[in-house]
């Protein structure tokens, strides 16, 4: 069974791993996440930070023009910021080559531009659920509109804001085109990470809700044992591709977010498409990777699948 490698532009030696940096506790951890993280995969990290220079002349007045004091102060704290993670980043790893810029623009597009040629961009959040650093909606801005793979260092709440870095990868599955990016994305950093992966497949978008204990076990049975049989089908090729990865099948009748939401809680990563089966072609964000990255409690892997098959 081949495989269509769905991010050929961020697979080239050349490509980092990016980070976003600013003064955030969140920024600290994704800086420590992508050092290890590219060190990993062998990947040099480049450290990035968006002054937001157009926005800062904004806010002196809708007439007024930033002073040089202002943006020089401005342009000194970004400096210092990308200095801080560049030092933090050698203590986690001494031989891993790091570069740093900083940009006049919004850390928002200039992570976005960069992750056109990108190996993986990664971004910080907070412990508390639905509260983002970077700037308020860069976090959201990044996953919905960025190119190939967008990490999300979410710390767990329940380990005192700690990063999980044990336990297997999981992965939604649905179907879709996207979900098989992510499913080739997944089944890569299970083998780099020697753990099991842990596949989910949900085989309806209907959210049951409160009704889940009546209805669901009306409708499984033998729509639930195809379910499982496609689900198989679905992962040979791939682990022939990784025979060394042991794989976990788990098949639900709805309720995605919930289910990969309630995994993160012993996960060390939890991988999603940006748009799965049930989402309309215009939503660059689908709503289970909209929640998991407000509320999973491990890090969450965004994949993007480029171009026309995106679309299919």
């Amino acid at each position: 069974m081949a495989h269509q490698e769905f991010d050929e532009p961020h697979r080239l030696a050349s490509a980092p791993v990016v980070v976003g940096v600013d003064s955030s506790d969140g920024s600290a951890r994704a800086v420590h996440w992508a050092a290890n993280y590219a060190a990993l995969r062998g990947r040099r990290l480049h450290i990035v930070h968006g002054m937001d220079l157009v926005a800062i002349s904004r806010g002196t007045g809708p007439y007024a023009v930033a002073t040089p004091a202002l943006l020089d102060a401005v342009k000194a704290a970004g400096t210092a910021a990308v200095a801080r993670a560049q030092m933090a980043a050698t203590g986690y790893e001494p031989e891993l080559p790091i570069e740093s810029s900083v940009s006049s623009d919004s850390a928002a597009q200039v992570l976005i531009d960069l992750s056109e040629s990108a190996f993986a961009v990664v971004i910080g959040a907070t412990g508390e659920a639905g509260t983002l650093s970077h700037l308020g909606s860069t976090l959201f801005a990044v996953t919905s509109h960025a190119r190939g793979t967008v990490i999300v260092v979410r710390p767990d709440p329940d380990a005192g804001n700690a990063v999980r870095c044990s336990g297997p990868v999981v992965v939604g599955v649905d179907g879709s085109r996207v979900s098989e990016a992510a499913l080739a994305a997944a089944f890569a950093e299970a083998s780099e990470r020697r753990v099991g992966l842990v596949t989910v497949h949900v085989w309806s978008d209907w959210d049951t809700g409160q009704f889940a204990g009546e209805v669901i076990p009306a409708i499984t049975g033998d729509l639930a044992q195809v379910e499982e049989a496609i689900l198989a089908e679905r992962l040979a090729g791939w682990q022939e591709k990784y025979p060394d990865v042991e794989v976990t099948r788990e098949v639900f009748a709805a309720g995605p977010a919930d289910r990969l939401r309630e995994l993160s809680r012993t996960a060390q990563l939890v991988v999603v498409g940006n748009r799965g089966r049930g989402g309309f072609v215009g939503m660059l964000l689908g709503s289970t990777a909209h929640s998991l990255v407000q509320h999973a409690h491990c890090p969450v892997m965004v994949v993007h699948a480029d171009g026309e098959e995106a679309k299919r």
